[in-house]
């Protein structure tokens, strides 16, 4: 095993970039790079031997701040924080005082706001054999959000090919915390389309969704619908092949339990990717929007060339009383873990 800090000579708002390479004696390889605590690669062994990543992403940090990129704003391979996925008008209420963010989204906050914590540069606070620790500090007022939230995220490789994402987060006011990671997959040796991945995700609901994809608060069973993924099938099997999937699904598991979440088989490469999580809710999001130039090796990405499974709290949660509490409040500890586990289909 071993941890190694690559300097990339970036320099964005006076802190250098870093590039955090983890890799195990299986030679699985992961990188990371500080700003926005981007898994840019995942490289493991295929059944046929051979290396290959399995995330999407760039050759270089630089290519993260291009304007073009930066305008459809896929956040490929980024923590999303402060708030993870839509926050229905942009507002909400804590303690009987109302916080406006910004409408990025339509009427509503995605993803944090503008400039939320994929935009950031994380710190390295510390490292170990097998893993290492970003933080970041969001000050009050940040996007709207109240408090000064501390969060510290860990990365750990193991020899089992699991990468171990561990949140915890401070704040010295009560605020809104609902964060979740976005990595782009896809498990073909050659990439392209992903709808014969075989995918299995282990909830017998979903949430509604209103015209701009904002949670209603409803929860409706996957039974009878397209969106039934209780069995192992192909992504592409029920769905529409010009909307693909963007839809909160509702684990069947006790809440705050580290379980699995979904399991996706691609049967050429022989690769399973299994995540586990302590959240409620997996959030499936097949790429629809996502229009990405010069990507690895120079190769375009376009719709329906990545899965993302986006382990969190129930989107839009801080308005609906029924679900889960996404409210930190000064007292508490933020926690939660999401295990991204690779293994071969044999």
């Amino acid at each position: 095993m071993s941890v190694q800090q690559i300097p990339t000579g970036k320099i964005i708002n006076g802190e250098e970039v870093i590039a955090i390479h983890l890799t195990n004696t299986k030679g699985t390889f992961v990188e990371i790079f500080t700003y926005g605590a981007i898994i840019n690669k995942f490289i493991v062994k295929n059944i046929n031997g051979n290396l290959q990543d399995i995330v999407l992403g760039f050759d270089d940090v630089e290519q993260y701040l291009d304007e073009e990129y930066l305008e459809n704003n896929p956040h490929i391979g980024a923590v999303i924080g402060r708030y993870a996925n839509r926050i229905k008008n942009a507002a909400f209420n804590i303690d009987d005082v109302n916080y406006q963010l910004a409408k990025n989204n339509g009427p509503d906050c995605l993803h944090g706001g503008i400039i939320g914590f994929d935009k950031k540069v994380w710190d390295i606070v510390e490292e170990g054999d097998t893993f290492v620790t970003l933080e970041y500090e969001s000050v009050d007022g940040e996007e709207g959000f109240p408090g000064n939230l501390i969060i510290g995220l860990t990365f750990e490789l193991t020899e089992n090919d699991e990468l171990i994402l561990s949140y915890e987060g401070e704040t010295d006011k009560a605020t809104a915390v609902n964060l979740t990671h976005h990595s782009y997959f896809n498990l073909a040796a050659n990439g392209g389309n992903i709808g014969k991945h075989e995918l299995q995700i282990f909830a017998s609901k979903y949430l509604e969704q209103d015209e701009n994809y904002c949670v209603t608060g409803k929860l409706i069973t996957v039974k009878d619908s397209p969106l039934d993924f209780t069995e192992l099938k192909e992504i592409s099997q029920d769905w529409n092949p010009e909307e693909g999937y963007d839809q909160t699904f509702v684990l069947d598991k006790i809440y705050g339990d580290l379980s699995l979440a979904s399991k996706t088989i691609e049967k050429e490469s022989g690769l399973v990717l299994s995540v586990y999580t302590t959240e409620p809710v997996a959030h499936l999001y097949t790429s629809k929007y996502l229009k990405v130039k010069n990507g690895k090796g120079g190769r375009d990405y376009g719709a329906f060339e990545a899965f993302c499974i986006e382990t969190q709290h129930h989107p839009n949660a801080i308005n609906i009383a029924e679900f889960p509490s996404t409210i930190l409040r000064p007292e508490e500890l933020y926690s939660q873990t999401t295990i991204f586990k690779v293994s071969l289909n044999k």
